[in-house]
């Protein structure tokens, strides 16, 4: 009994075929590839999916109103920034913007200010222009004072008209009539200087009047020097220097910052 059972399992043995793996891999791949055919063939033929149409969605116009709207939020030349809402309020402090120098790099800038004594100084932006008041932003026509956590306003001063540019090749104008040259001791009477400081150092004298011989001279309230006689003006030793040539006969060629101008003034001084 136990030999035919032996006997039987050795013959099912013998016919038994080895599996080819290889080929079953290979029918594998073909049935995973004609599922891709398929499905390519079903994507070009069908072009509509489960996100709509392939079509590009219609413009849509705005009405007059909605673009007045949109129109009147909008300022052109502060894109990079929110839109301030006017109505600031303007300082009531006795301060007066005679220059004003915008950095458009850096954001900053420096302002030439008037306290209530009259004295004008050079204060650059986060500097305290008086105690509790410290310059916080500079316009092209205002400056922003922090008074006490509270933002104020003082704009330019224009009471005096700005000079016209005259255009570039023409002859410079005729001096104006009936303004002769100041003597020495006018000068010395009726006009003040003192140093614009910027980052601790002079860069200027700032020009103040005490007198009728300040406008004589050809200055106007919040004129600068910035050169003498082609020398820049650097240090107090500079003011010395120039106080020490206002003398009779003498001839002093000075370069004049007049807000964002700058000008000549050439003084030949008189004597008494």
């Amino acid at each position: 009994m136990r030999v035919a059972f032996s006997e039987n399992i050795r013959n099912m043995g013998g016919r038994l075929r080895p599996v080819d793996w290889l080929a079953a891999v290979e029918k594998l791949f073909l049935g995973l590839l004609a599922l891709l055919c398929a499905a390519l063939v079903w994507a070009v033929l069908t072009p509509v999916g489960s996100f709509g149409p392939w079509e590009g969605r219609q413009a849509r116009f705005l009405s007059v109103a909605e673009r007045q709207a949109l129109f009147s939020r909008f300022d052109p030349f502060y894109r990079g920034g929110p839109q301030q809402a006017g109505g600031g309020v303007v300082t009531s402090l006795a301060l007066t913007v005679y220059g004003i120098r915008l950095n458009e790099g850096s954001g900053l800038g420096s302002a030439i200010v008037a306290g209530p004594d009259g004295v004008q100084n050079s204060f650059a932006v986060g500097e305290e222009i008086m105690p509790g008041v410290v310059l916080k932003a500079v316009a092209f026509d205002h400056i922003t004072i922090d008074r006490g956590g509270a933002e104020e306003q003082v704009f330019l001063d224009q009471s005096q008209p700005a000079p016209v540019a005259a255009p570039e090749g023409s002859p410079p104008p005729p001096p104006v009539a009936g303004m002769d040259n100041p003597s020495a001791d006018t000068l010395k009477r009726d006009v003040g200087f003192t140093p614009r400081m910027q980052n601790g150092r002079v860069t200027g004298l700032i020009l103040t009047a005490r007198g009728p011989g300040f406008q004589q001279a050809g200055f106007q309230p919040g004129d600068v020097i910035t050169q003498v006689d082609g020398q820049p003006i650097r240090s107090l030793s500079d003011l010395q220097a120039l106080q020490g040539r206002i003398m009779p006969g003498s001839r002093i060629s000075l370069m004049v910052e007049r807000g964002a101008a700058t000008s000549s003034v050439n003084l030949t001084l008189q004597g008494q």
